[in-house]
């Protein structure tokens, strides 16, 4: 044990099926870092719209000091549509908040990949993959909790685009598509906004441009409208599209929506010296303990924290265990005896994870690619 890399990582389930696709995830963990040499070491905490609703308190400052204090935090899901504030906003998300803004967890990371197994909705079956990258810490999202109410008669939030929030984000995408290669053709990042119509869009579009110019990199500047439509009829055109923050978050579930299920979509809350991993999916309390959720978003997430995690291993063993994570998903989903529920199969949460588990390489058998 004593030769084993330990991590240390807070364990956030949330709320409906977070806990059975957490619970899955942290299995697969274990089971790599026997293979691999990494030991985790997960500290439980309790937090979202369940705790609320029995004690009146989503989580406490220790909860959030235990975040703060990990090498990376794995969160399942937070939020119940019935558990709201007098306000009627949601109770369950107030901690995923408090970590994106107090830890400036300021890149939204959404992968999107088609898998061959499962063609999703779109008429058309070539193979694509790309990420949206989104603004996690201005937009409209940072008037949450504030805004402005008149009675019942007016209720106002103001859309936050700052020049160094744009730049930030805008860098990281430019950053990430060339470290990130597309699956044919060069790499290029696309400018989603709304810049003709509002000027804060524009101010972000001005921010784009006035950065490109910096790096040797092909790139598009499209409205968001005419993206969304994009996504459903050229998927493979795009690499890398960086967004504001409601927009990154409408797109990224449509996104997850045309390779067949948010089950497969993973993502990362991402700043410069902390990291929150989770699926891109809800709690989705009408399947919960019912052992019928997709746990592959939550350990693709898995495998990206490990990615993460990475740029501090200098023998490169996470980012080799993020890749074997990767090919036993895709393994374990090609045999429909261990593929979801919701990608025609007939596992359960608990038996798509040991497939994954199952289907792992280690060293010895160690890949390339992922």
């Amino acid at each position: 044990m004593s030769n084993m890399s330990d991590v240390k990582l807070v364990s956030l389930p949330g709320d409906g099926i977070g806990t059975e696709v957490v619970e899955a995830t942290l299995a697969v963990l274990k089971a790599a870092g026997e293979r691999w040499g990494v030991r985790f070491l997960v500290e439980p905490v309790e937090a979202g719209a369940a705790r609320y609703a029995r004690t009146g308190v989503v989580y406490t400052e220790a909860d959030f000091e235990l975040c703060r204090s990990a090498d990376a935090i794995l969160l399942g899901a937070l939020g119940l549509p019935d558990v709201v504030h007098r306000d009627g906003t949601e109770a369950g998300p107030d901690l995923q908040f408090r970590l994106r803004f107090d830890l400036d967890l300021y890149a939204g990371v959404r992968p999107i990949r088609r898998y061959a197994f499962a063609p999703g909705p779109l008429a058309t079956r070539d193979p694509f993959r790309f990420t949206i990258i989104r603004e996690n810490t201005e937009g409209l999202y940072a008037s949450r909790g504030g805004g402005a109410a008149v009675g019942d008669k007016v209720a106002t939030d103001t859309l936050i685009i700052t020049a160094a929030g744009a730049d930030r984000i805008i860098r990281f995408a430019f950053d990430y598509a060339l470290a990130n290669p597309p699956l044919s053709g060069p790499p290029i990042v696309t400018c989603v906004d709304k810049a003709n119509v509002l000027r804060s869009y524009a101010f972000f579009r001005s921010r784009f441009d006035a950065l490109a110019r910096n790096y040797r990199i092909k790139t598009e500047r499209v409205y968001v409208d005419a993206f969304c439509a994009q996504m459903v009829l050229r998927p493979t055109s795009i690499h890398v599209a960086v967004a504001e923050n409601m927009f990154g978050d409408i797109v990224s579930d449509l996104a997850a929506g045309i390779v067949g299920s948010l089950g497969l979509a993973a993502s990362g809350d991402i700043g410069d010296r902390h990291a929150v991993f989770q699926p891109s999916h809800g709690s989705a309390p009408t399947i919960a303990g019912k052992n019928e959720a997709n746990p592959v978003a939550t350990i693709l997430s898995g495998a990206m924290m490990l990615d993460w995690l990475s740029r501090n291993d200098p023998a490169n063993v996470l980012a080799k265990m993020a890749a074997d994570i990767r090919f036993a998903v895709e393994s374990a989903l090609e045999n429909p005896a261990s593929r979801p529920r919701d990608l025609g199969g007939t596992a359960g949460t608990r038996f798509c994870a040991e497939a994954v588990a199952a289907n792992l390489h280690g060293p010895e058998g160690q890949r390339l690619g992922g």
